[in-house]
């Protein structure tokens, strides 16, 4: 019984993972916090009243790097639900991923923004596991083809952080990102704005008809090229458009859609990249990707070669669990 025990141990381990296929994927040292590296303060909360969605306000968090110079303006990066992005226990934990590659200088100095979907002040914060579809105006906000989101973060966030950080004006130097509807409200936002913002990251988003998000692309291969990058995270085993009635429904099948956004890019000439996991609905792929993701979308920023670098070396150290 000895030696049985050990292969029992490993099949069930072996069953697991083919009963959750996220079960594959794990932080890597990029995601976790490391020795030696500076750390950035989150500020917050704070909250802005929301004019686009009268009624409803929003909660924010900054991510200040230890490197911001005042004197300089700075790259932004902003994630939809920001309590999913910058909670220490997450799948995702942008703030260490930040952390880690301005230090090694992989991407530029950078100020990041949690915001969460809007709520009245009566409803609490949407839960980390929760993600706030019941209780905010996460819905209407995040899965609308129309401009009202991009309106809060244009014309309600932006000024709200200028009024304390010297921000870029130069589109080129702005990112927003989301998992699932907060994915494609961030494309949402870069499509409405291109000259606001044109870096978009996307893990499992819903370009699924919720709200009409199918169309968006058919709205790519119709519209004049926009001067957007974009990187699409989606894995096979995510929600594929079985109704409860054991029929297909290709609208609602997340990653088809996201191939089909994916192909519609692409054939239209964006600068887009993608990898499609294993995985479910699930952050556990786009957490282990966010690091690779951030080299991509803002790979025209110098880095160090030199592996005598310093910084390079600290690099080769183990990370901290």
């Amino acid at each position: 019984m000895g030696r049985i025990f050990p292969l029992l141990l490993a099949a069930a381990a072996v069953t697991a993972q083919e009963a959750n296929p996220d079960l594959h994927y794990q932080l890597g040292p990029d995601s976790l916090v490391r020795d030696g590296v500076p750390k950035g303060a989150i500020k917050g909360p704070h909250v802005i009243p929301s004019q686009a969605y009268p009624g409803t306000q929003h909660t924010y968090w900054v991510y200040v790097p230890a490197q911001y110079d005042a004197s300089k303006p700075t790259a932004l990066m902003i994630f939809n639900d920001g309590q999913a992005f910058m909670h220490p226990d997450a799948d995702i934990r942008a703030h260490n991923v930040m952390d880690n590659l301005i230090f090694r200088r992989e991407i530029p100095v950078m100020i990041g923004v949690f915001i969460n979907p809007g709520r009245t002040p009566e409803q609490p914060e949407p839960h980390l596991k929760e993600w706030g579809d019941r209780t905010t105006n996460r819905p209407a906000e995040y899965n609308s083809l129309d401009d009202k989101y991009a309106r809060v973060i244009v014309d309600e966030l932006l000024p709200a952080l200028k009024k304390e950080y010297n921000l870029s004006n130069d589109p080129e130097q702005r990112g927003i990102g989301g998992a699932s509807s907060g994915a494609i409200a961030a494309f949402t936002v870069a499509w409405e704005r291109p000259n606001e913002f044109r870096k978009v990251l996307s893990f499992i988003g819903s370009f699924v008809n919720l709200r009409g998000g199918h169309a968006y692309a058919d709205i790519v291969r119709k519209s004049p090229k926009k001067p957007l990058r974009v990187f699409l995270q989606d894995g096979r085993n995510d929600n594929r458009g079985q109704r409860r009635d054991g029929t297909y429904d290709e609208t609602r099948d997340w990653f088809f859609q996201n191939v089909r956004l994916m192909k519609a890019l692409t054939e239209r000439g964006y600068d887009v990249n993608y990898a499609w996991g294993i995985g479910r609905h699930s952050s556990k792929h786009g957490g282990l990707m966010l690091p690779e993701m951030m080299r991509w979308l803002w790979r025209d920023h110098a880095v160090s070669t030199d592996v005598n670098d310093k910084v390079e070396r600290s690099f080769r150290e183990p990370a901290k669990k």
